[in-house]
């Protein structure tokens, strides 16, 4: 699977069971990542795309589990490192600012090489950081 995360500068992605941020020109990125597979997210996450449509968009709240090699899975209040062992592409999102958090991605990337890095300007950001890591 490629696990799809967002991030701040300290890795943080919940607070108190909440997203961070969001951000329309982002959502239409992982869309067009994903538009040749499938992207599963759990019903929380689907709720930012509920004016998006395509086929290729799978919601079940167990999504992790039901997503096979190339598929891509938005995490957003489940951790990724649950799933490592299925994990083959990791694309993080970094939005360049510290919000508060609780919850911290703490995956280990060592195996993982950093094969991109690409700012954007997004709709709520000046700068978003897509990296891109592969097994």
């Amino acid at each position: 699977m490629i696990a799809i995360i967002c991030l701040d500068d300290k890795n943080g992605y919940l607070f108190n069971k909440r997203r961070q941020s969001k951000d329309s020109v982002l959502r239409e990125r992982i869309l067009s990542l994903a538009c040749e597979s499938k992207l599963w997210m759990n019903a929380y996450t689907q709720k930012q795309f509920e004016e998006q449509t395509g086929s290729f968009i799978e919601v079940s709240e167990d999504f992790a589990d039901s997503a096979q090699n190339g598929e891509y899975c938005f995490f957003e209040n489940v951790s990724p490192t649950d799933y490592e062992n299925k994990i083959e592409k990791v694309i993080i999102f970094k939005w360049n600012k510290v919000y508060p958090s609780d919850v911290k991605f703490n995956m280990d990337l060592s195996d993982f090489k950093l094969v991109s890095q690409e700012d954007f300007k997004g709709s709520s950001h000046d700068k978003i950081t897509m990296e891109v890591y592969v097994k």
